[in-house]
């Protein structure tokens, strides 16, 4: 079963190495997305982690060069009045990417299993049965087709306050900070136990969790590019045999 501990947060990579392999893997996404797109291949990736985690500078880092013609970027934030009227996989729907197109979340469905569950925002018996909601909603997806990507970025608390203070002293990046943050930091165990409990239940053999540590933003920027690229090749391998 995966569980937040058993992520090696001591992983790193030096700056030589990283760049050379970040060199060599944005000729290879390149040429993953011509594929996606000469395919039809419908992608989403879903990135979730704790604040400050890396997420935004990951996402920018994975498609620096691909064709922005053939992706989108979806930074979930709360619903607006609108989407509260519907359900709440609804906004998700409507947000799925088209064939041949790769879509990103930052943040996503999950919210309703984590921050919604823990901040109280959703009852107890809604994000209770969330679980069996995302698993279906995941599912209807990849058996129309699409591949799904689900990665979680998982760093320590001291990193997590180390980030806090950085941004907070660098003017590019203080707009960032704002009191949800703290007060989330607070609530780390409630959020530690929603977190292994979201891997448990939705860790499906169609839409698996990657763990990604993140407390060296090299380390996790590079799995992040590898195992995206790893999943597409292996899908597309997969549909070729079955022809």
């Amino acid at each position: 079963m995966l569980r937040l501990k058993d992520a090696d947060l001591s992983r790193t990579l030096t700056k030589q190495a990283y760049e050379k392999r970040a060199k060599d893997n944005q000729v290879r996404l390149v040429r993953m997305q011509h594929q996606i797109n000469k395919h039809r291949l419908p992608v989403i990736i879903a990135v979730e982690g704790w604040d400050a985690a890396g997420k935004g500078g990951t996402i920018r880092r994975l498609l620096k060069n691909v064709d922005p013609r053939y992706y989108r970027v979806h930074s979930i934030s709360k619903p607006t009045e609108l989407e509260l009227d519907h359900h709440y996989l609804w906004r998700f729907w409507r947000r799925m990417p088209q064939r041949g197109e790769l879509v990103v979340f930052d943040r996503s469905w999950y919210g309703r299993v984590l921050v919604e569950r823990v901040e109280g925002f959703a009852k107890t018996h809604e994000w209770r049965r969330a679980y069996d909601e995302i698993n279906q909603f995941e599912a209807q997806l990849v058996s129309d087709g699409h591949l799904i990507i689900k990665c979680f970025l998982h760093i320590s608390k001291d990193e997590q306050k180390q980030r806090f203070e950085a941004r907070e002293k660098n003017p590019l990046k203080a707009w960032k900070m704002n009191e949800e943050d703290y007060r989330n930091r607070k609530r780390w165990p409630d959020y530690q136990e929603a977190i292994d409990e979201m891997f448990a239940r939705t860790h499906q053999r169609c839409a698996p969790w990657h763990l990604v540590p993140a407390n060296d933003k090299r380390f996790a920027r590079i799995q992040i590019q590898d195992l995206v690229i790893d999943a597409v090749e292996r899908h597309l391998a997969q549909l070729k045999h079955r022809k």
